[in-house]
């Protein structure tokens, strides 16, 4: 959810700049603490008991604060029902000074299902059988105010990669919800609902850590072993030697050293346990058995006169040449992915800039033809304009030519009647001369 929620260095932590109804405001920190632990600030608002308005600058954020570090990732999931649907992403944070629960910062696809889910879940229990009740409050901002980064770590185990780690699939939050655990480790929910164990199935980093431990009998924190008999602990041989007596008094001969989680075997006197965690990443690897007291000339474990002992160095140093070998090979391996990446770049670009060239000319062509059209519009209307001057001139040549003919036809009949007339005064003047005569 780091993508999605505010992600950006606080320099100001005071609420001054938050509304009026905001009154919670929660110091949270995630990532495994061996490895690199990312810390910041979130604001909630309030729960108002006296009213059941939800507050009016609500996002689709919701934060579940509390909840019982015995309660696994699957138990949440569960107990969230059909919520699970609507959820894009979950990421678990621990609480400052809070060491036995653990919140949930929940992104919602609308506003009506976190609307709905905060009704549902607020105030309810978790279980019939248990007296912790689900506490939602919607959030208004996240700040995160950097990371302390504790050890180096592997370059394969530092590239955050986009898939999941159980189904092998690509993670898609508008496919399926996103389960970031509390070691920044992503997940579908589908995929870690099934997961019944409260560690991570990546670096098995457990949210519920046990607490500080000491002997029994002297209280000392240091150099500390459980029989896993009877869970009895004692402080070593180096210190007050409770854990040896304890196996002397009661003949349970295994304990399990706290530190390295390695098992001893007093009768044997020796290391039995052949898988340990590693401090660094938490993951199970194969024990690389090394005496600790070469330095102060150990003589109580009779390193150097156990012949199996010799054999278990051997064996050692091949582990650690084939760890070497799987090093440098998962570094040839890295360096090769990179390669091909940068070449799936390059011609990712070069496909980029033959589509934008490709783009430009079509825009182009365009252009050009937006050009020819505007002018063939533009002669269309000129040729429209002189088919009309040619059909006005057509008419008036009709009509002139029609009155021409009709004054051709007054000047005849004016002629015929000015010969007529010219006869008739020819005939009374003949007429007149003859009686004249006469």
């Amino acid at each position: 959810m780091v993508e999605e929620v505010s992600e950006r260095v606080m320099g100001d932590c005071s609420t001054s700049s938050m509304s009026s109804n905001l009154s919670e405001v929660f110091h949270f920190s995630s990532g495994n603490p061996r490895i690199e632990e990312t810390r910041g600030i979130m604001h909630l608002f309030s729960n108002n008991h006296l009213s059941s308005h939800l507050p009016v600058d609500r996002k689709q954020l919701l934060c579940v604060l509390f909840v019982p570090n015995h309660m696994t990732y699957a138990d949440f999931c569960q107990f969230c029902g059909s919520f699970i649907q609507h959820m894009l992403e979950m990421r678990i944070v621990r609480n400052d000074g809070m060491e036995d629960c653990y919140s949930i910062l929940i992104r919602f696809d609308e506003q009506k299902a976190a609307d709905t889910f905060h009704k549902h879940f607020n105030g309810r229990k978790f279980s019939s059988l248990e007296e912790e009740t689900c506490n939602v409050l919607f959030a208004a901002d996240v700040h995160y105010t950097g990371s302390i980064e504790h050890t180096q770590s592997t370059p394969a185990s530092s590239t955050e990669q986009p898939f999941c780690a159980v189904c092998l699939e690509r993670l898609d939050q508008d496919t399926s919800g996103i389960l970031t655990t509390i070691c920044n480790h992503s997940f579908h929910c589908s995929c870690i609902s099934k997961w019944t164990d409260s560690s991570c199935p990546v670096c098995r980093y457990c949210q519920q850590q046990p607490g500080n431990s000491t002997c029994s009998v002297c209280q000392s924190p240091e150099n500390l072993w459980m029989c896993v008999i009877c869970g009895f602990v004692g402080c070593g041989r180096y210190k007050e030697a409770h854990a040896t007596r304890h196996w002397k008094e009661t003949q349970h001969c295994y304990a399990l050293e706290l530190e390295t989680r390695r098992v001893w075997d007093y009768a044997g006197d020796n290391y039995v346990h052949r898988l340990i965690q590693s401090k660094t990443d938490g993951k199970l690897v194969e024990l690389n058995h090394h005496c600790h007291h070469d330095n102060d000339g150990c003589c109580g474990c009779e390193c150097g006169a156990d012949p199996e002992f010799s054999e278990t160095i051997l064996n050692s140093k091949v582990e650690a040449i084939v760890n070497e070998y799987n090093e440098l090979l998962t570094s040839q391996l890295e360096d090769q992915k990179m390669y091909f990446e940068s070449l799936l770049q390059e011609v990712e670009e070069e496909i980029a800039r033959e589509t934008k060239e490709a783009v430009e000319k079509a825009l182009c062509q365009n252009q050009r033809l937006t050009k020819l059209k505007v002018r063939l519009d533009k002669c269309i209307e000129e040729k429209k304009f002189h088919d009309d001057i040619s059909d006005n001139l057509t008419k008036n040549k009709e009509i002139w030519e029609a009155k021409i003919l009709e004054i051709e036809e007054r000047e005849k009949r004016a002629l015929k009647m000015k010969d007529e007339k010219i006869s008739e005064l020819e005939e009374e003047i003949a007429t007149l001369m003859a009686s004249i005569e006469t």
